[in-house]
């Protein structure tokens, strides 16, 4: 310890009092008792020690780091103000006060501008016990806000571990699973065609029953295979004309569109910053349903888009069988389904893809939607690395050819 510091203390022997460490960064050895005599009148039992300068502050919080700081603002070889710089180099949040004879108000203002917790002056000393209450208060809060972050923290990390070990589960189980379910399928497939009509009925029945039960855990295996996918593959961003997407999509589902009859509108959708490949399976799947879940009239399906805080909005609109609003999160749940399979086919795979796409841009997505009126998709993706424009290529009409 340098020839600057002394060692002060002060208790009260009747009664325990709230203990408090303290260093008082002062030259005036008057001055710190008054401190000192201040903080015991108010029922603190104070362990302090006084430096006048830097290498004594330095040695003083390497000693024992205190739980308060009470600086004169003027020193003749320091600054009080100098402090902070010691503390933030050491990585330390201990509150400081400043205790000045004369500060104004601006300088005051500035001083915790800087990251000074509050200040007194010398002939109002009576407030510097309240004040050190209240900055303790709100250093145990940071600290407690702080611990909350880092187990939180700590949590995302292990959900984040946890969401990659089931991906990575889900790859293995569902592609290692392929090879003997193909086999299941070829050989119930080879029984139904070798010994169909020369067994019972009910033989016949059962080899029904097996061959369809193993060609539906194919495809719930590839629908599996797809959705881990998502999660492990590499992407490539890049701007992405949504414009041109939307031309691939209506070729890939031609056959669907002039069956049904129905209607797929588009107008000058912007390029964002995305990955080909997933952007096309979000607009795939969202037509594809819209498609797929109609009503008795032809499907009207409507794809736009609009900027919104900083995020494109897009929107995928139809005139189906809608959603009731108690199903509207239920839908993106992988393999979750609303209707049996003898009325619409598909595993309930195709909106959780979309969910998974577009959170990996950093978007969001959502239905807006009423039984028997139809649905509208929204899906965010973010402005940044998006053109600031939407592309003006007019909009495109494909329609069930006569």
């Amino acid at each position: 310890m340098s020839g600057t510091a002394t060692k002060l203390a002060t208790a009260n022997p009747v009664e325990p009092k709230p203990k408090l460490r303290a260093v008082l960064v002062e030259d005036n050895q008057l001055d710190a008792q008054l401190v000192l005599r201040a903080l015991k009148k108010d029922s603190f039992e104070v362990s302090a020690l006084v430096v006048q300068d830097e290498g004594g502050f330095t040695q003083a919080l390497a000693a024992d780091p205190p739980e308060i700081i009470l600086a004169d603002y003027n020193l003749p070889n320091w600054k009080g103000m100098e402090v902070l710089n010691v503390l933030r180099r050491e990585g330390l949040d201990i509150p400081m006060i400043l205790v000045s004879g004369a500060l104004g108000d601006v300088t005051a203002v500035e001083c915790i501008k800087q990251g000074a917790t509050d200040y007194v002056l010398k002939d109002s000393l009576s407030r510097l016990p309240e004040v050190i209450r209240r900055a303790l208060r709100e250093k145990n809060e940071r600290t407690l806000r702080r611990q909350a972050e880092q187990k939180l923290a700590h949590k995302v990390d292990e959900l984040a571990r946890s969401n990659a070990d089931l991906e990575q589960f889900a790859y293995v189980a569902s592609h290692d699973l392929q090879e003997p379910l193909r086999m299941v399928a070829a050989y119930t497939q080879l029984l139904s065609e070798r010994y169909s009509g020369k067994l019972d009925e009910n033989a016949d029945k059962f080899i029904g029953y097996a061959r369809e039960g193993a060609l539906r855990m194919q495809v719930l295996i590839q629908d599996l295979l797809a959705f881990s996918r998502v999660g492990r593959a590499d992407l490539a961003y890049a701007i992405v004309d949504c414009n041109a997407v939307m031309r691939e999509v209506l070729q890939t589902l031609d056959s669907a569109i002039q069956e049904s009859g129905a209607v797929v509108t588009y107008a000058g959708l912007p390029s964002v910053w995305a990955d080909h490949t997933q952007l096309t399976q979000v607009f795939q799947n969202l037509v594809g349903n819209a498609i797929k879940f109609r009503g008795s009239e032809p499907s009207q399906i409507s794809v736009q888009a609009e900027q919104s805080d900083g995020k494109w909005m897009f929107s995928v609109r139809d005139n189906g069988i809608g959603i009731a609003p108690e199903y509207a999160e239920n839908i993106f749940v992988v393999f979750q389904r609303l209707h049996a399979r003898s009325e619409y086919p598909g595993n309930g795979i195709g909106l959780s893809i979309c969910k998974k796409v577009i959170e990996r841009t950093g978007g969001k997505i959502w239905v807006e939607s009423e039984a028997g009126v139809g649905s509208t998709f929204k899906f965010t993706i973010p402005l940044e690395g998006s053109t600031e424009e939407a592309l003006t290529q007019g909009s495109s009409t494909e329609e069930k050819k006569s």
